[in-house]
């Protein structure tokens, strides 16, 4: 059963729907955008007609002692070139169980609005749904369905990605365990490190509307490693600082799969340099080896 122990890391799941940063964004449509590892997302999607995974870890440790772990698979597909479909999966193993279970699952469409808005930058929204597919009583869900509305707004400060996001979460059910309202926001920055090296960090935090939980705030940090520009790992840890959230090691992995059909869109994503230009016949005249 779920108890106020857990209820923290199902609301930061509500709320966000999986750990996501902004860093590699260009005008290569085969280059990884990755939306992990921070809780934050960045303003940018994936080019139409492709197909992106990301995936990771998480090994939880709570106030008590006690462990947990968690996972999340993320697919994300450019529905056009400012839309951008988000598929969410989950699963969750709370400290007295042996074994991961199915957690709850979402959908959300990300649309990116504006690319050079005054004050705003890149701008988008991404409205989601997050359905109860886990289970209530084996800990691994809510039974709830959230509806969800996350402000997305990206800035370049030289070589490094900011990203400011900001949320708000209505829920069904009763609200005793779950708080029936939630909100989040963040602050993320990223960027290039040594040769194929990054790094992220990221200060977010749950403040408390209703219910029984406590307001949370916490920081993420760790290395990002671009093994190809379609595939990037990352790990790193997350420290609470004040609320119920767990002291945390987490893992992962993006990799943009390739183009699943052809679009007749010929306009760059956001962030590429390229103005005017196909950045699909850009990709063609590149040699093999850039493409990789």
């Amino acid at each position: 059963m779920l108890d106020r122990r857990s209820a923290a890391v199902f609301a930061l799941w509500s709320c966000c729907a999986g750990p996501v940063v902004a860093f590699g964004q260009g005008v290569d449509p085969h280059a990884a955008q990755p939306e992990r590892p921070t809780v934050a997302t960045h303003a940018g999607t994936v080019a139409p007609g492709w197909i992106e995974i990301e995936t990771g870890g998480e090994f939880d440790r709570f106030g008590d002692g006690s462990h947990g772990a968690g996972a999340t698979i993320v697919t994300k597909v450019g529905l056009g070139s400012h839309v951008q479909l988000n598929i969410y999966g989950s699963a969750i193993r709370l400290p007295d169980r042996d074994s991961l279970g199915i957690g709850d699952s979402a959908v959300g469409v990300k649309w990116r609005m504006t690319d050079a808005a005054p004050v705003l930058g890149r701008f988008a929204i991404l409205p989601s749904i997050k359905f109860p597919s886990g289970s209530l009583s084996l800990g691994t869900g809510t039974d709830t369905t959230d509806a969800s509305l996350l402000l997305i707004s990206s800035h370049d400060l030289g070589p490094v990605a900011l990203d400011l996001n900001a949320s708000y979460t209505r829920r069904s059910g009763d609200g005793e365990i779950i708080p029936r309202d939630a909100a989040l926001w963040t602050a993320s920055f990223g960027g290039p490190a040594v040769g194929q090296v990054g790094w992220v960090a990221e200060l977010y935090g749950l403040p408390r509307i209703s219910g029984p939980l406590d307001s949370t705030v916490a920081v993420l940090f760790g290395p990002t490693l671009a093994v190809r520009s379609w595939l990037i790992f990352d790990g790193g840890v997350i420290v609470p600082i004040a609320g119920p959230a767990p002291h945390a090691a987490y893992f992962g992995a993006v990799w943009n799969i390739g183009r699943a059909w052809r679009s007749d869109d010929r306009r760059p994503r956001a962030g590429a340099p390229l103005r005017g230009t196909d950045f699909h016949e850009e990709l063609r005249r590149r040699p093999s080896s850039d493409r990789d």
